[in-house]
C-alpha cells in the first residue's frame, strides 16, 4: 500500500523549479505504517482522534512491514479485533488520553491522542463551564450536515494545551483567539483532517526552501459568539473547527515571510502561498484535502495570510 504521507521535497524541486536549501532536513515525522479511523488515514507519528464519552472508534494499522502490530492505552477500553485492528471505547470523563500503536518489534510507533469531548448538551445560555460559546445557527446552510451544531467540545487545560494534534501542531494553536486570558478551561472544536492538511502545507513550505517548524495559525476555531463579534459570515467554517488562517513565520516575528523573494511583504506573498497550496490540491493523492481557500492583504491588526479549510468541496476567493 502506498503510504498516505509522501515526501514532497524532490517533487517540489522538480515541479516548481525551486531549491531545497535547509528544507532538505525537514522531518515530516511519519511512520512506516498508517492508521485509519473516522474515515481518515494518517501516517504521522502524532494523530488526533476526537470522540464523545463512552463512544467507540475502530482503528486499523495499514501498510508498513509484515509482522505483529500492537497497541496499548492509558484509559478507556482497547480490544483487538483483528491482526491489525482495534476498537477503543472512550472513558466517561472528558480529557486527553493516549493510544499507542507499535509496529513489528516496536521499531516504529504512532501516538493517537484521543480527545474525549464535553457534550454540547452541557452548554447553557451560550456558556460552557464559564466559557462563552454563543449560539450556533438553528438550521444548517442549505441543509448541509457540515453545518449542524457540534456534538461536543474539546476541553483545553493547562495540562493538555501542548498536546500534539499532529507532529508540528499543538492543541493550543487552535484555541479561539478571542480568549487571551489565562483562565481555564477553554473549549475547542477541531476536525481531525485540518491538522493533517496543515502538515501537508508545512512540508511543502519546507520543500520549496523555507525552514519552518510550524505554521503561524492566526485564527482557527472561533466560537459563534466571537465569530459574530468580528462580523464574519454566519456559516464561517471556523465555527466548526474546519478552518485555519495561516501564514509562514519561521522566526516567530508575527509577520509573513517574503515568500516570493521580491524584498517586500505584502498580499503577493499570501497569493504565492495560495498558489502553492492550489498546486498541491491538484495532485490526485491530496484531493481529499479539498476545501475553501482565500488570500488576504495585511491590515494594522495582522500580516497577509491564507485561509484554508476542509469542507470537502472547492471554494476560492480573494479577501
Amino acid at each position: 500500500m502506498t503510504r498516505f504521507v509522501l515526501t514532497l521535497a524532490a517533487a517540489a524541486a522538480a515541479l516548481f523549479g525551486v531549491g531545497l536549501g535547509a528544507a532538505g532536513r525537514f522531518d515530516t515525522r511519519t511512520a512506516s505504517f498508517a492508521l485509519t479511523f473516522h474515515g481518515e488515514t494518517s501516517a504521522y507519528r502524532d494523530a488526533a482522534v476526537v470522540i464523545a464519552p463512552r463512544a467507540s472508534v475502530v482503528i486499523d494499522a495499514v501498510g508498513g512491514p509484515p509482522g505483529d502490530f500492537g497497541a496499548t492505552t492509558d484509559a478507556g477500553t482497547l480490544v483487538q479485533q483483528g491482526q491489525r485492528q482495534w476498537k477503543w471505547t472512550a472513558p466517561d470523563r472528558p480529557g486527553a488520553y493516549l493510544i499507542t500503536f507499535d509496529g513489528p518489534g516496536r521499531k516504529d510507533s504512532i501516538a493517537a491522542h484521543a480527545f474525549v469531548t464535553v457534550p454540547a448538551a452541557r452548554v447553557r445560555n451560550g456558556m460552557l463551564n464559564g466559557y462563552q460559546i454563543g449560539e450556533y445557527p438553528a438550521t444548517p446552510a442549505s441543509g448541509n450536515r457540515l453545518y449542524l451544531p457540534p456534538t461536543g467540545f474539546i476541553e483545553v487545560t493547562r495540562e493538555n494545551e501542548n498536546t500534539h494534534v499532529s507532529p508540528h501542531f499543538t492543541l493550543k494553536q487552535f484555541v479561539c483567539k478571542e480568549d487571551t486570558t489565562k483562565n481555564y478551561p477553554k473549549y475547542v472544536v477541531l476536525k481531525e483532517r485540518l491538522p493533517m492538511k496543515l502538515e501537508l502545507v508545512l512540508e511543502h513550505v519546507n520543500a520549496i526552501g523555507f525552514s519552518a517548524d510550524t505554521l503561524h495559525v492566526m485564527s482557527a476555531y472561533r466560537t459563534p459568539y466571537y465569530n459574530h463579534a468580528i462580523g464574519d459570515v454566519k456559516y464561517s467554517m471556523h465555527q466548526w473547527g474546519s478552518a485555519a488562517d495561516i501564514y509562514v513565520d519561521p522566526q516567530n516575528r508575527n509577520r509573513m515571510e517574503d515568500l516570493n523573494r521580491d524584498g517586500r511583504v505584502d498580499s503577493n506573498d499570501a497569493k504565492f502561498l495560495y498558489d502553492q497550496i492550489e498546486r498541491l490540491l491538484a495532485q490526485p493523492e491530496y484531493r481529499r484535502f479539498e476545501g475553501g481557500m482565500g488570500f488576504y492583504p495585511a491590515t494594522v491588526a495582522h500580516p497577509p495570510f491564507v485561509h484554508v479549510d476542509v469542507r470537502g468541496t472547492a471554494a476560492r476567493w480573494q479577501g
